[in-house]
């Protein structure tokens, strides 16, 4: 018989509260147990010592004749100094999706357009020779209607 250690959910409708079994893994989540070993209170604060009861004495008895602990309960069975837990490494669980990175580029490149468009507006605002040339040019046409209406 494989034996686990899992948690077997109790209590309400979004109101969680879990016991720390020992059972037949073949059982149902919520079936028949050997032995109540703890409790989990996922309401309580992460801080509050009663969020986690454990029997940790039974909990070495039960691993010692090879209960396999669910990875929720080899958490705490680690917390609890019972059971050494490797630590595990996900490295691209950063990482953002597809979509996402097409978002950050698409708007990367909305940035670097407006940031050119800003650069040549501001440019154009410092440069005052064009201004001057096109008033020059204003001028003498202004002269030349002054002496066709003269004439």
């Amino acid at each position: 018989m494989a034996t686990a250690i899992r948690l077997s959910r109790g209590g309400s409708k979004k109101r969680p509260y879990y016991k720390i079994v020992v059972t037949d893994s073949r059982s149902s989540r919520d079936g028949k147990f050997i032995e109540r070993i703890g409790s989990y209170n996922p309401l309580l604060s992460k801080d509050d010592e009663k969020r986690v009861v454990l029997d940790a004495d039974r909990a070495k008895h039960w691993i010692s004749v090879g209960a396999q602990p669910s990875d929720r309960v080899a958490r705490f069975l680690d917390a609890a100094g019972v059971l050494e837990r490797a630590a595990r490494n996900n490295p691209n669980k950063a990482k953002p999706g597809e979509k996402a990175t097409e978002r950050a580029e698409e708007r990367a490149t909305k940035l670097a357009e407006a940031e050119e468009a800003k650069k040549a507006a501001e440019e154009a605002a410092k440069a005052p020779a064009p201004v001057e040339e096109a008033a020059a040019e204003e001028a003498p046409a202004a002269e030349a209607t002054e002496e066709t209406a003269e004439g």
